[in-house]
């Protein structure tokens, strides 16, 4: 199907290739569309619903139906777009959706059933009987719903994120989009020229015209050179802009490595997902040639118009031997053109206008149309009407075009609508619809080649106007044909009349929804899944209006489009989440004393982003449980050493600094003295707890507030929010210093005595009583100690800046254990706590209030604060609410499972007899026993009462006894002796 002559590829440089097992050869340069159809394969697809055949029908990133599938492994790609996917030597494709073979596919049978598969059929069918839904009508769904899949395989390629800025941002490189950059780089500002294609030019690509005299496609080339010899112009080929953001913030995806093989280039991405900052941009994105609704106008080998020329032009390829072009304007007469010029068979063009006249010496059908389509795998002959009357025509191309939509997608991202032309017969955008933002070219409706040209100039000199740069306007001169159009949204006739060819919807599907009431667009949209496929309907949109217009007596502007979102072309997941696979999927945050950690054989355990030593095992212990006892037994009767370094710090200093505290705590700070330390609440705005921690007073001005590890990005993100939205009156500002600070807590009756091994002046308990802090010095570095405990043991936390971390933790580990202590991890740590009644976010989840923990007189009265006005609701002051109890194994030995539902003795483990959960749960060796926290109703008035712990999900069912939640040294005299 090659035609001598034509195309803008190498024919000296061949390309192997298979699809669905079968080599091919195809020339570089070239989609695999292109390659396909130059070895005459038609049939590359079936369709979601009935499995249709289905043939390529655009030659762009709208295309619907030719989707495949590249690659095989981790590195299997689905519902790749043939006609954007360059081929490769060895690139292995595969079609989708079919079984056992795309030419035989056993689903098929679905056609068969059409009548009763209806639009809306599974909201209908799938009620009755309900049991069957999660039993039968779910599965065979799931296994017969999607196109291309995944393998299961981990994903071992490359993706890139990406960040760049400019003066003008270009989207697309059409005519427009050339002249706009050429304008804009010529006068000197920072320019980014993006274009989804591999060669820029746009339509020039694909057309005849010539720019100044020489061939468009020539003039193009020299535009890129020229562009491309700028240092303040980047251009960016293979890039599509997928969305437009506030502040001038454009998403972009770039296919990087998906036109070279693997094997070849191992270390290339795949793809890079761009956030482009611009101050101004200007979209020169073009048109979208739509299809006519006629019987059956979707087998294999009918087209776009435009896409017939662009497979001949560009690529030299001829889509048929003997093709017909339906249409209903002008531009589609090209196509004729064309092909004649390049001698291949025109059977005849159909126009549904009376009064047009040919371009050419080819057939022309005046006032006709196309009423029936022949051929099951391709096309072999259509049945049209005209004014003399009815023929059939053998063609294996029927080219068809509907007119061209301006492709205003992304000018509705931020909740804007187009503006319907009746002119044109489609829609254009409206100003205004995005911040910064320029339309010009086709996409504004400008649909000649000077239009472009002069409208892509003129909106580049406005935006770098904007910016107070003077910009040259120099446009060449180019064909300027008037856009002639009637028109003609579908045809009568027997058979289904298809507008989204990917999710099989066609007008009788649209009128059924209207009948059923579906009147609203959007609402037409979900019931028939129009324009919700891959393509998001980009060519159907506007016929579906159209029909749906029609079937409710409304006019298309009246009737109005659905919402336009982001992404404007698919992105894969592994793009936007660049450099999170695998260990990657979250950031991986180590503390100083990781290494030593490691060293000593710890496990670490995830806390938040965090690494954390779970315990520390000797010589001769089996299980963890054996290492936390001993290192419990650390604290409680030596010293224990433990790395806190995790815990938020967030520095706040200014005059205002205590009035701040005061109101994002629910207790009061400005009365703290300097040197001192204070336990604070913070509550949501609904009065719900959202954090806890300490604050120290360094300075007049100056605090250091701590929060808890899970929350620390919370918090800091609250306290910028309160600064910013609700206190701008106060001067006061905070940063986050959880990173330069390595902190360490020494916890145990010896915990001072170790503390002055290493302080160059010795401390006593008269100068840092309970919650004192000051500064220190180590080995002449100054620090900070902080007089606080988590253990509910005499403690202290020490920090040094983060570089002497490491040196630290070793030095106070070796101390400690020269006092029969040593380290402690997450599990003692733990431990201690739940002895000590502490909470953590395993109680303060989200759910539970200042009241609900036993800590409602900390929310002063005397001050307003955030979330105090909430916390006072009736509803969370009742005392029969779920409150904060300590829970203890009546026989020590049985296990308390954490998640397990509490009930009343003798009651039907049943949610509505439910009194409560368990939080929080260890073995004490303190105690000799399991114990753990939970909250239940009227909690504090049940002390003593035995209540039933069951855990459906392990099987577990134990008897506990409700006791206060403080279960070691309830008077506080270890802590502060």
């Amino acid at each position: 199907m090659r035609v001598a002559g034509k195309g803008h590829t190498d024919a000296a440089e061949t390309v192997h290739f298979t699809f669905d097992g079968q080599s091919y050869a195809g020339r570089k340069g070239e989609t695999l569309a292109a390659a396909l159809l130059a070895n005459g394969v038609k049939l590359v697809g079936r369709s979601f619903k009935y499995h249709r055949p289905r043939g390529i029908v655009t030659a762009g990133s709208e295309e619907p139906n030719a989707l495949v599938t590249v690659g095989t492994g981790g590195g299997q790609d689905p519902n790749v777009r043939a006609t954007t996917l360059e081929i490769y030597d060895g690139l292995e494709v595969r079609s989708q959706n079919a079984w056992p073979s795309l030419k035989y596919d056993m689903m098929s049978v679905n056609d068969l059933a059409a009548p009763f598969l209806s639009a809306g059929f599974y909201y209908k069918t799938f009620m009755w009987p309900k049991a069957f839904w999660e039993s039968l009508y779910e599965p065979v769904i799931r296994k017969a719903a999607g196109l291309g899949a995944l393998s299961g395989d981990i994903n071992d390629d490359i993706y890139e994120k990406a960040f760049a800025h400019c003066d003008l941002l270009i989207i697309g490189a059409g005519p427009a989009g050339l002249m706009a950059a050429l304008t804009a780089g010529r006068a000197g500002v920072d320019v980014i020229l993006a274009d989804e294609d591999s060669q820029m030019g746009g339509r020039l690509l694909a057309e005849t015209f010539t720019v100044d005299g020489q061939d468009g496609a020539d003039w193009a080339a020299d535009a890129v050179s020229e562009l491309a010899a700028m240092d303040n112009v980047r251009l960016m080929t293979r890039t599509t802009i997928t969305g437009a953001y506030d502040q001038g913030t454009y998403g972009a995806i770039e296919q990087v490595g998906h036109h070279v093989a693997r094997a070849d280039a191992p270390d290339l991405p795949r793809e890079c997902f761009w956030r482009i900052v611009a101050k101004r941009a200007v979209l020169c994105a073009g048109a979208l040639e739509r299809p006519i609704a006629f019987p059956n106008n979707d087998r294999p080998g009918i087209m776009m118009a435009s896409a017939v020329r662009s497979y001949l032009n560009r690529w030299g390829v001829a889509p048929g031997k003997a093709v017909t072009i339906f249409a209903n304007n002008d531009d589609a007469h090209r196509t004729a053109v064309d092909l004649i010029a390049a001698g291949v068979k025109v059977a005849g063009v159909i126009d549904v206008r009376a009064d047009v006249q040919a371009m050419g010496d080819y057939p022309l059908y005046t006032s006709g149309a196309v009423t029936a389509t022949k051929g099951r795998l391709a096309l072999e002959s259509i049945t049209i009407t005209h004014a003399v009357g009815t023929r059939e025509i053998r063609t294996d191309c029927l080219a068809m075009s509907g007119g061209w939509n301006p492709t205003v997608h992304l000018t509705c991202h931020m909740n804007g609508r187009p503006t319907w032309d009746e002119t044109l017969l489609s829609f254009v955008p409206t100003d205004g619809s995005i911040p910064g933002l320029t339309v010009a070219g086709a996409a504004a409706g400008h649909m000649s080649t000077l239009g472009a040209l002069q409208s892509g100039a003129k909106g580049a000199a406005a935006a770098v106007a904007d910016l107070g740069v003077t910009a040259k306007v120099d446009v060449p001169t180019a064909e300027d044909d008037p856009y002639r159009i009637e028109a003609c949204w579908q045809v009568d006739g027997k058979g289904r009349k298809w507008l989204d060819f990917q999710n099989d919807v066609h007008v009788k599907d649209i009128k059924l929804a209207a009948q059923e009431n579906f009147r609203s667009v959007e609402h037409m949209k979900r019931y028939t899944t129009q324009g919700m496929a891959t393509d998001q309907g980009k060519s159907s949109n506007v016929a579906a209006l159209a029909v749906l217009a029609d079937a409710t007596g409304r006019g298309i502007p009246e009737t109005g489009t659905t919402t336009f979102r982001p992404p404007y072309v698919p992105v894969s997941i592994a793009a936007m989440g660049a450099g999170s696979q695998g260990h990657g999927f979250a950031p991986k945050r180590l503390t100083t004393s990781h290494h030593a950690s490691t060293g000593r054989s710890a496990p670490m355990i995830e806390a938040g982003l965090w690494y954390r030593p779970s315990y520390f095992p000797a010589p001769g212990e089996k299980t963890w449980l054996e290492s936390c006892n001993r290192e419990v037994g650390y604290v409680r009767d030596a010293v224990g050493v433990c790395d806190v370094s995790t815990l938020g710090k967030i520095d706040i200093q200014g005059p205002d600094a205590a009035a701040f505290l005061d109101f994002v705590y629910a207790n009061t700070f400005s009365t703290l003295r300097e040197n001192r330390v204070r336990y604070g609440l913070m509550l949501r705005e609904d009065g719900h707890v959202m954090d806890d921690g300490t604050t120290a007073r360094l300075g007049a001005d100056h605090y250091v507030m701590t929060t808890t590890t899970a929350a620390a990005g919370q918090v800091m993100t609250h306290l910028e929010w309160v600064a910013q939205a609700l206190r701008p009156d106060l001067d006061v500002r905070f940063a986050s210093v959880t990173e330069q600070w390595a902190q360490f807590a020494v916890a145990g009756p010896r915990s001072r005595a170790l503390l002055n091994t290493v302080l160059d002046d010795p401390i006593t308990g008269e100068d840092w009583p309970f919650m004192s802090c000051g500064a220190v010095s180590i080995g002449g570095i100054e620090g900070r100690l902080f007089r606080i405990s988590f253990s509910g043991e005499h403690a202290y936390e020490i920090a040094v800046p983060s570089r002497y971390g490491a040196s630290l933790f070793r030095l106070l580990v070796a101390q400690a254990e020269a006092m029969e202590g040593g380290a402690y991890g997450m599990e003692a740590l733990n431990v201690l706590r739940i002895e000590k009644g502490f909470i953590t976010h395993a109680e303060i989840h989200g759910r539970v209030t200042a009241f609900d923990i036993g800590m409602d007189r900390m929310v002063s009265r005397k001050k307003d604060c955030i979330g105090f006005a909430a916390s006072r609701r009736e509803g969370l002051l009742d005392g029969q609410r779920e409150r904060l109890v300590g829970l203890r194994s009546v026989n020590g030995t049985d296990k308390i499972t954490a998640g397990a539902h509490l009930f009343v003795e003798g009651a039907d483990a049943v949610s509505d007899n439910d009194q409560g959960y368990i939080t929080s749960v260890c073995w004490s060796p303190t105690l000799d026993s399991h114990i753990g926290l939970g909250f239940v109703k009227d909690g504090p008035s049940r002390l003593g009462e035995h209540v039933v712990a069951v855990d459906h999900v392990r099987g577990v069912t134990v008897t506990c006894e409700v006791c206060s939640p403080v279960f070691f040294d309830p008077d506080g005299g270890r802590v502060r002796g």
